[in-house]
């Protein structure tokens, strides 16, 4: 009997889970950990979203199965955020399907559409399910730059000219988690017109779509026409609306894809708990409010973050969008490495981050900041930076911090 199984073995130990015991160790010894490392929100729901949750959990007959592609009524919310968010026409019926959060969706597809054999490009670095949901589903991943800039396109032309087999799916994921960037439509429109001329899906990773900053709305590849051809788009209400935990997002665009996925799902699970999706629409459907609230709040943070962590002497660069930021570490402290770096913050700082290498060896030389804390909190995080930078003998500025 093998101890080894197929699948685990495909997997390599979770290098965040080493800094996330180290922190899950120090809180339980009664240490004050300020908490930059998970893109947790530390927001609540909208209070009409929890009241529907209620109101719903009271129905004697709410507590049986559900859909496993979602109650109706969701999907069409879905659809209509899509039309007046950008503009796209979505069928409820066969082009929108009900996800356990995007990650739950991302794994299902891969599951539904790769296996053995079958390559897969993704984005390095990036977040662990646009990689690790294939590898699990048995398919090869090859890697292409998460920077939407010229050498992307070369990166996808070389892929498809030296990959046997060739690719038959690109993921991307904008704006990106880990490293906050983000692109136009032009951007979609060259990615699509690919994508069409290459037979290759694309899966596109929107769960951030509604946290963007300096005016500038985050766009969707489902804009392109004919993007439906080729492309399946998942968002996720965990940021939007701050229902993490509630795990509830889709997936929508190609027919095919959709299908696909609808049909794996039906196999896994029953859908989410029917008084969760009942709230869900509440959530698409009511007053939006708090998206917008949320927004100012996050881009507050954002500047605070980065203004006060610059003047405790590292610099970080102001992210367009999501909750993250993607920091360079300290140019003194670069050959320490990403994973052993965010150890020493954790020990010495008492602030928690996450390891760039967690997200593919492209992201090494970096860290993740989680803008999950206030800002009271952030400036907090920031005089502890600088007392340990400073004690590393790194010159930080005189100017008071906070």
């Amino acid at each position: 009997m093998s101890d080894e199984f197929y699948r685990i073995k495909r997997l390599p130990p979770y290098v965040i889970a080493e800094v996330n015991a180290m922190r899950a160790q120090a809180r339980s010894g009664g240490e004050d950990i300020i908490d930059l490392g998970m893109g947790n929100p530390d927001l609540p729901p909208p209070q009409h979203v929890i009241d529907k949750l209620c109101e719903v959990a009271r129905k004697p007959d709410a507590h049986g199965y559900s859909q496993s592609k979602g109650i109706p009524g969701l999907r069409k919310a879905q659809a209509n955020y899509y039309g007046r968010r950008f503009g796209v026409e979505l069928d409820p019926e066969t082009e929108v399907v009900v996800t356990m959060g995007s990650k739950e969706g991302l794994s299902s597809l891969a599951t539904a559409i790769t296996g053995p054999g079958d390559v897969v490009l993704a984005p390095n670095p990036s977040y662990p399910i646009h990689t690790f949901g294939f590898i699990i589903a048995g398919a090869a991943i090859r890697s292409v730059p998460t920077t939407p800039d010229e050498e992307y396109f070369r990166s996808l032309e070389r892929a498809m000219a030296f990959t046997v087999p060739r690719p038959s799916v690109l993921v991307v994921g904008y704006p990106s988690n880990p490293t906050a960037e983000t692109v136009d439509l032009a951007f979609y429109e060259r990615l699509v017109a690919w994508a069409r001329e290459n037979k290759v899906w694309v899966l596109s990773d929107l769960a951030y779509s509604e946290l963007y900053y300096d005016g500038n709305p985050t766009r969707s590849i489902l804009e392109v026409p004919g993007a439906k051809d080729v492309a399946v788009e998942f968002t996720s209400l965990s940021k939007t609306y701050s229902m993490a935990g509630w795990r509830m997002g889709f997936a929508v665009g190609n027919q095919k894809l959709i299908a696909a996925l609808t049909r794996v799902k039906s196999y896994l699970d029953y859908g989410a708990f029917t008084p969760i999706q009942a709230a869900a629409c509440a959530a698409l459907n009511g007053p939006q409010d708090i998206v917008a609230a949320n927004r100012a709040l996050y881009h507050k943070r954002r500047d605070v973050m980065v203004e006060s962590f610059g003047r405790a002497g590292w610099d970080i660069p102001a992210p367009r969008a999501s909750m993250f930021a993607w920091a360079p570490l300290p140019p003194a402290l670069r050959e320490m490495g990403s994973l052993e770096f965010s150890k020493q913050l954790l020990t010495h700082a008492k602030v928690a981050v996450a390891p760039g290498v967690g997200y593919g060896e492209d992201g090494e030389g970096y860290v993740r900041i989680a803008m999950v804390e206030n800002e009271q909190r952030l400036r907090q995080a920031a005089r502890n930076v600088k007392k340990y930078l400073q004690s590393m003998g790194v010159n930080t500025p005189t100017t008071k911090v906070g």
